[in-house]
């Protein structure tokens, strides 16, 4: 049994040299060792050793080229939550970094938190995830493994409830992060749990179609292939089954076609030019002078990137035998990219230093990641994570300063979100805008690839943020903002309400309050009462939290401070 653990680590091991071959490994099996230990009286639902969880989600992400710090973490994501095994005792083992990746992921008690628990617990796993993104692709793959295993359990509402989450919540993160990989899977695994009949349905009609479609498709490849070598670029054509739910998406947005699996329905053609980015479009030249582009169905991505780090040309052609294909065309270093996302950024900064991988979460293309970190200051439970699931399901556009900075925003975006986007203080003096050189609403939604300009004003009576705003803003950002800024104001409209109110009763006792303010007699009864300054003293006023009349009686009764204001 002692060589239990050391052989169990193995794949784990082999995994990670691949990518790391210089790594610490003795650390990755004393991880699994200690994990091994913590869980060792625990089991799945399928009757396998608990520890064969931690280990696969260790394995998947050494298999995607995570660093030593992440596998080490993954391995140990469950112990502070599900055994007796201490975070402390993880930051003493293993370091400080362990530690906080292990908590970032771990859930909180739900028989503290109750209902709160599963928005709580997300919005510590996104405030993790500002200082370091590893915690959510731990979780990712933490999620991948529980829904490569969700027939095992029992209840088919749990099954349904984590399959739900994982489209709501996971899935788009998976997007957003750029890690295709993993966002495929969960979908398709997610879609087997809540649509059987179509998932089978679909996975049917795929493998009886099968050979017809390999037929048509291999002198397709041959043509474009030609095509390619004839135009003199190096280029490799490669096919990429498209996932089962990604099918059924479409099937579901033109439900009055033919439900037939096709060519182009089921695959897409990727071609990888060797060479510059311009080769690119010297290849898609290629493509269109074989096959006759569809209308409107070009994309370019290469020279206005998705926020995702996503790069590629995209373009939608009808052969001579009338197959639709959907062809995309990128380099190899794209092609990484479009697959892996944002744990390419991490794999290249995990060859340096720690420090770089950690500084992954500061990038500029992350915006949306702060985006979420502004709704961090919603103070109902529920309606944080119902914000959360809007933002992320909202899909994104790219729009642009004069000075051609990138802002990325979530779809439906208006000037009044692009403007908080950019600087807080821009958004707070905003009166209108300018769309591609003409004049705009603020409350006008934004397209892709658009120029934004906000005109502003710096008078104090002139334009500012309204509940109207409120409603159109789309960001978390945006909206925290506007919150804070219309809060602000209702707070001074009080204080001068309250102070108003408090001056007429006191003149009925021949006291002047501005005088009491002078002497810092106000200050004085103000702080005995817990308040922290005269302003929000008299906003309570205004509220009616403190009694005009009392508060009077105490101004009145209290002696004169130290003279203030140079009085002598």
């Amino acid at each position: 049994m002692a060589e239990a653990p050391a052989v169990a680590a193995e794949p784990l091991i082999a995994a990670h040299r691949r990518h790391f071959p210089k790594a610490d490994v003795d650390v990755l099996r004393r991880g699994f060792e200690v994990a091994a230990f913590a869980h060792r009286d625990q089991k799945r639902k399928s009757g396998a050793p608990y520890v064969t969880h931690p280990l696969a989600v260790a394995l998947l992400l050494a298999e995607l080229g995570m660093d030593t710090t992440t596998l080490v973490a993954a391995l140990l994501h469950d112990t502070v939550e599900d055994t007796s095994l201490g975070l402390n005792q993880v930051r003493d083992e293993f370091g400080a970094e362990v530690a906080v990746l292990v908590d970032g992921v771990t859930k909180l008690d739900g028989s503290k938190w109750g209902d709160r628990a599963e928005a709580e617990t997300f919005r510590k796993m996104i405030l993790a995830a500002a200082d370091d993104l590893r915690v959510i692709l731990i979780k990712l793959a933490d999620r991948v493994h529980n829904l490569r295993t969700l027939h095992w359990h029992p209840k088919p509402e749990k099954r349904e409830r984590i399959a739900r989450q994982s489209v709501q919540l996971l899935v788009p993160l998976a997007e957003r992060l750029g890690v295709y990989v993993l966002r495929r899977e969960m979908e398709d695994l997610a879609f087997a749990n809540l649509r059987p009949e179509a998932y089978e349905e679909i996975r049917a009609s795929l493998k009886e179609t099968e050979r017809d479609r390999a037929a048509r498709l291999g002198p397709l490849v041959d043509q474009v292939t030609h095509a390619l070598r004839s135009a003199g670029l190096k280029a490799q054509v490669e096919t990429r089954n498209r996932h089962l739910y990604s099918i059924h998406r479409d099937r579901r947005a033109n439900p009055i076609l033919d439900q037939t699996i096709r060519v182009g329905d089921a695959t897409r053609i990727t071609i990888l030019v060797n060479g510059p980015d311009a080769d690119c479009y010297l290849a898609l030249g290629a493509v269109h002078a074989i096959w006759h582009p569809m209308p409107a169905r070009m994309k370019d991505f290469i020279a206005a990137p998705k926020h995702n780090l996503y790069q590629s040309l995209h373009t939608t052609v009808v052969t001579a035998d009338e197959d639709v294909l959907e062809v995309e065309i990128r380099t190899p270093r794209m092609h990484r990219l479009a697959e892996f996302g944002i744990i390419v950024h991490i794999n290249d900064a995990a060859q340096t230093s720690t420090r770089l991988v950690r500084d992954a979460a500061r990038r500029p293309d992350l915006d949306w990641l702060r985006n979420l970190l502004a709704w961090q200051a919603h103070p109902d439970s529920g309606q944080y994570l119902d914000s959360i699931r809007a933002e992320l399901r909202s899909g994104s556009i790219v729009v642009f300063t004069e000075t051609g900075d990138v802002v990325p925003l979530p779809r439906n975006s208006t000037p009044i979100d692009f403007a908080y986007a950019v600087d807080p203080e821009l958004g707070a003096h905003a009166i209108g805008a300018m769309v591609n050189d003409r004049l705009a609403g603020l409350h006008t939604a934004l397209d892709d690839g658009q120029v934004v300009r906000i005109l502003t004003s710096d008078s104090t009576t002139q334009g500012g943020p309204s509940e109207v705003w409120l409603e159109t803003a789309q960001t978390g950002n945006a909206r925290v903002h506007i919150q804070r800024w219309l809060d602000e104001q209702r707070a001074d409209r009080a204080a001068v309400d309250g102070r108003l109110r408090l001056v007429k009763v006191l003149a009925e006792n021949e006291t002047d309050l501005l005088e009491l303010e002078q002497h810092g007699v106000a200050l004085a009864v103000c702080r005995r009462l817990g308040y922290p300054d005269l302003e929000a003293l008299y906003a309570a006023v205004a509220n009616e939290t403190v009694v005009t009349a009392e508060l009077a009686e105490q101004l009145v009764a209290t002696p004169a401070a130290a003279p203030v204001y140079g009085q002598e």
